[in-house]
């Protein structure tokens, strides 16, 4: 076959015991740790045999005792290059790694930066440790966090962690906490924001909120859940340090949502100005990002079942943020 291929091969089992089979995909996804997505494109080139020939459909629901064998070809190299970029890791292990971001670092390739970013940092470090995402050498990104906010997401290194994280934030369970520093307090201190947030008809580059029941608009439902821990600068006018805790995740979720109750983040470039009063502070700690970082991240360990979560400290440009606010009173 000219590439390496690992064979996996196995006995259907029933079902949790039960008289009726499991779907082919399901069963198989079960037992070889490979995603169901990734067992259908394997059925589709033919490299998937149920009692000795080549299995035929997905859906198929194949009796207990059938023997089965998955020709699994080597993963194919990633079109990003691994670069030796620095990396604050969290947690790490066979399956998942969770990263503190920087702010300023791209997570994925894209136009205006095909290489710098995590993506390529990952290649880099979890070399030779990347069982193949889709039959590719690549980490599995499940969500992204801004360029210039900083903090912890989580990347999985195999198939079947990446299936299991996504299907978390799909159904919305991944705790998240991130920290803000907003112009102005937020009144009432503690709340929910809710709306579509979809793209700005006028500005492709940004999100815009659209209220509960537009459903004309193309969008995604977003809420927010946002908690005042400390008040700021009163003599400068006001600002507040905020947890925000996300029911959902959407693209510029805690940005959009709180410019959208009149509380945008200091130094946001896309939906806020620094307020008059507050930019000679701002300019002499020389502080050109949003005022965000993702503080806590927790979810259900996708391979051993366990619930871990993550607290990343803050880091020094926020916290020199926060400490000059704090002193201006």
């Amino acid at each position: 076959m000219g590439a390496n291929v690992t064979i996996l091969q196995g006995v259907i089992a029933s079902a949790d015991g039960a008289a009726a089979p499991a779907r082919l995909d399901k069963a198989l996804s079960e037992v070889s740790g490979l995603s169901r997505e990734r067992i259908k494109a394997l059925i589709e080139a033919g490299q998937v045999q149920l009692a000795g020939a080549p299995a035929r459909s997905a859906s198929a629901k194949p009796a207990p005792g059938t023997a089965w064998r998955i020709a699994v070809p080597e993963a194919t190299p990633a079109a990003a290059q691994p670069q030796d970029i620095p990396l604050s890791i969290a947690y790490e292990d066979d399956y998942l790694i969770v990263v503190d971001k920087p702010a300023g670092l791209v997570v994925h390739p894209a136009a205006g930066n095909l290489d710098g970013t995590l993506v390529n940092a990952l290649l880099h470090h979890c070399r030779g440790n990347l069982s193949g995402i889709g039959g590719v050498a690549r980490p599995g990104i499940v969500h992204r966090i801004d360029k210039d906010t900083s903090g912890l997401l989580v990347v999985a290194k195999t198939d079947a962690a990446h299936e299991g994280l996504a299907r978390q934030f799909a159904d919305h369970s991944i705790e998240r906490a991130y920290l803000a520093v907003t112009a102005g307090v937020p009144i009432p201190a503690a709340g929910t924001v809710r709306g579509t947030i979809a793209r700005d008809p006028r500005d492709r580059k940004k999100m815009a909120l659209v209220p509960e029941g537009q459903s004309h608009q193309r969008g995604k439902h977003a809420v927010t859940h946002y908690k005042v821990l400390e008040t700021l600068a009163p003599a400068l006018g006001g600002a507040a340090l905020v947890e925000c805790r996300l029911e959902t995740g959407r693209t510029h979720q805690v940005r959009v949502h709180l410019a959208s109750i009149g509380h945008a983040l200091l130094g946001d470039p896309v939906y806020a100005r620094t307020p008059q009063r507050l930019r000679p502070l701002i300019t002499r700690l020389g502080f050109h990002r949003q005022a965000l970082h993702a503080a806590v991240l927790g979810f259900v360990h996708p391979i051993s079942g366990d619930r871990v979560s993550f607290r990343a400290t803050t880091p020094v440009d926020l916290g020199e943020l926060i400490v000059e606010l704090r002193g201006s009173v």
